[in-house]
């Protein structure tokens, strides 16, 4: 890609949106996951006997299984959540950069 091209891109508004918008998002997505996961580790690591306690007396499953589960499908849902985003607001910016590009 020509140097001057990149410029021109870099230059555009709606790159500088784009960028801004996308990072900030990531930023937040990445942090609640670490939030979650973090969490977790650290009651493993300080507190075992609350994520060690039985469902039911008769159960050999812990609490800590499904709460482990759920942490799993928490970063599913996160990945989903970016994506619907990624694929609507950051494509249609992505699609008027492209079209403010061809035009000039």
């Amino acid at each position: 890609m020509k140097q001057e091209l990149v410029d021109k891109i870099k230059a555009n508004p709606d790159y500088q949106e784009l960028v801004s918008k996308r990072s900030s998002f990531s930023i937040k997505l990445t942090i609640a996951m670490l939030v979650v996961y973090f969490t977790f580790i650290l009651t493993i690591a300080f507190n075992p006997a609350a994520l060690g306690a039985r469902i039911s007396p008769d159960s050999v499953t812990t609490i800590g299984i499904p709460i482990g589960i759920a942490i799993i499908l928490f970063a599913f849902i996160l990945t989903g959540i970016y994506t619907k985003r990624a694929n609507g607001e950051f494509d249609d910016l992505n699609n008027k950069i492209k079209q403010s590009i061809k035009e000039d």
